[in-house]
């Protein structure tokens, strides 16, 4: 019974902070207009028009990622049984691993922004969203 909670609390994270990355993806270009010619309706032409986005364009996708961690992290850490700082750090390592991986992929993405969500969005939301959650007594 431990193991299924434990993978369930694994998978709660995951689908909960992907929905707070996506929600916040979804509502940027509502509040900072996409320049002219940006296309994200594939992953090739993300890649080929990602030069057009100024700093305020990646602030969205910095807010994105790191607050999905922080809310992946602290559904994990909220919902264990036990080892909250474990689960929460395994939400954070998935993210942090799906961010490198976003990365790979688009090789045109700034290399300032790039070392800047590797070091601001990941670790720190993590363990943010595991002190939010609280220890369980």
């Amino acid at each position: 019974m431990k193991i299924l909670r434990n993978i369930l609390v694994v998978i709660a994270g995951i689908i909960g902070g992907s929905i707070i990355n996506m929600g916040v993806l979804t509502i940027a270009p509502y509040l900072v207009d996409y320049p002219e010619g940006f296309d994200n309706s594939t992953s090739e032409a993300l890649a080929s028009t990602l030069h057009l986005l100024q700093p305020k364009h990646f602030l969205f996708v910095f807010l994105s990622h790191g607050l999905g961690t922080l809310a992946g992290a602290y559904i994990a850490a909220k919902i264990a049984a036990s080892r909250q700082l474990v689960f929460a750090s395994i939400i954070g390592i998935l993210f942090f691993l799906g961010g490198v991986y976003m990365m790979s992929i688009l090789p045109s993405s700034p290399t300032w922004y790039n070392i800047t969500e590797l070091i601001g969005a990941y670790i720190p939301m993590t363990w943010i969203g595991w002190k939010l959650a609280g220890s369980k007594k």
